[in-house]
């Protein structure tokens, strides 16, 4: 298995890792590091057409695993971009890596986005063990995980729109959302992002060596929670909105969806 995947993934490496430097350099000249963001999620997707295209497995799991995450894949870059990239100052939490990084900024920046290649290699395995699967026809858990998906690109896109409907209200500037979704969690696109990765890895992993694709949602679980998406996120939140994202805190479940605590007048 292992000499079967390696030439994709090494070939997969390669891509990514190019992608990675050119939006590197445009980032020097735009200066703007959430272009990486944009980089992350069109690798994945780049990724799973490859290996679609590549593969030797049962056509139409490769194709629809390919479709999923393209489409996931490209709806994320578009709105990150928009929303992150074109017409906007850099995002607080890149801002703060400078602040805190100081020196061999363009150096460190070049690891930080090469770095984010070798995620997308990582997490691209449910991708990868899908298409090299020859068995056929699709089976129950790969439909199930395809719904689960689904389930996860709508909350997603949902929670995504609330968001933006609330920004563009002028009144609304510095405020913290509470539309719609973003009443039951502080960070409903996250948890949501997590649920489309646990889709994946279901549909993967009745593949064989299947279950290492379970790294991919437990890796995304631990970067959302633990490192650069809650903390990094709420981090800048304080700094910025201090009492009122504190009251957001007590009162709003973190991740999961849930009912809110009563509002203390």
């Amino acid at each position: 298995m292992l000499s079967q995947a390696l030439p994709f993934l090494l070939t997969g490496a390669a891509l990514v890792g190019g992608m990675m430097f050119l939006l590197w350099i445009i980032h020097l000249l735009i200066r703007n590091a959430a272009v990486v963001d944009v980089g992350w999620a069109m690798g994945l997707g780049m990724l799973a057409v490859f290996y679609a295209a590549a593969g030797p497995g049962y056509p139409a799991r490769r194709y629809a695993i390919a479709t999923m995450a393209a489409v996931w894949s490209l709806r994320l870059a578009v709105y990150l971009l928009f929303g992150r990239v074109i017409g906007h100052p850099e995002e607080g939490r890149y801002v703060q890596l400078r602040s805190e990084w100081k020196t061999f900024l363009p150096l460190r920046f070049l690891f930080f986005f090469e770095i984010q290649a070798l995620l997308d290699l990582v997490l691209s395995l449910p991708f990868l063990l899908a298409c090299l699967d020859r068995r056929a026809p699709l089976g129950i858990p790969e439909k199930i995980g395809a719904a689960i998906w689904l389930l996860g690109m709508l909350g997603e896109t949902l929670a995504d729109a609330q968001l933006d409907a609330f920004k563009k209200i002028p009144v609304n500037k510095g405020k913290t959302c509470r539309a719609g979704l973003w009443n039951y969690s502080r960070h409903p696109n996250y948890f949501f992002e997590w649920t489309i990765w646990v889709g994946y890895s279901v549909f993967a992993l009745t593949s064989p060596w299947g279950w290492l694709g379970l790294l991919s949602p437990a890796l995304i679980l631990f970067f959302l929670l633990g490192l650069t998406g809650i903390p990094a996120t709420e981090g800048q939140a304080l700094r910025t909105r201090g009492e009122e994202y504190r009251r957001y805190q007590r009162e709003t479940s973190a991740f999961v969806p849930w009912f809110p605590k009563k509002r203390r007048a």
